[in-house]
């Protein structure tokens, strides 16, 4: 069989690439811890974008999931995380349950705040002390985390951004 030289350096060039392809997966660094932060920052601040879009927009108890015209604290956060590619169950309770636990001291904006025992209200930690939630008259709201009110009802926290 006669070997042309074109022919051989097709071979040569193909069998080269490949093996430069896996060399390269087999040793490609990992994400440094630092991206990811930034992609978690970035994906929080995302979150809290969206959710303030719809400052004021009215509370009603079991508002239905989906809809925007109206909210309760866990159909508005379960729709604004939505809205940003992570799903969470519909009722407080259960969003409780997912991701996982964080100290108070370790709260990072995006994170998730329950409040009272057993769980009956969620908010989005937006850093700073402040809350994204909805409630009552007010709506979709910005409340201060430490005030006496939101302090003696702290529960539990949760981070469900990865």
């Amino acid at each position: 069989m006669q070997v042309t030289s074109s022919w051989f350096k097709r071979v040569l060039l193909t069998s080269g690439f490949s093996l430069s392809l896996l060399t390269a997966a087999a040793v490609a660094p990992a994400v440094p811890a630092e991206a990811a932060t930034y992609s978690q920052s970035l994906k929080a601040q995302h979150i809290i974008s969206t959710g303030m879009a719809y400052m004021g927009t009215p509370y009603q108890y079991g508002a239905r999931s989906g809809t925007t015209y109206q909210f309760d604290c866990s159909s508005f956060v379960q729709y604004i995380y939505k809205a940003n590619g992570i799903s969470l169950p519909r009722t407080s309770i259960r969003q409780a349950y997912t991701g996982m636990w964080v100290a108070k001291s370790n709260l990072q904006p995006g994170d998730l705040i329950f409040f009272k025992v057993p769980v009956s209200h969620v908010a989005v930690y937006m850093g700073n002390g402040k809350i994204l939630h909805t409630y009552g008259k007010p709506g979709v709201t910005i409340s201060n985390l430490n005030s006496s009110y939101w302090q003696r009802h702290y529960n539990t926290a949760r981070r469900v951004i990865w």
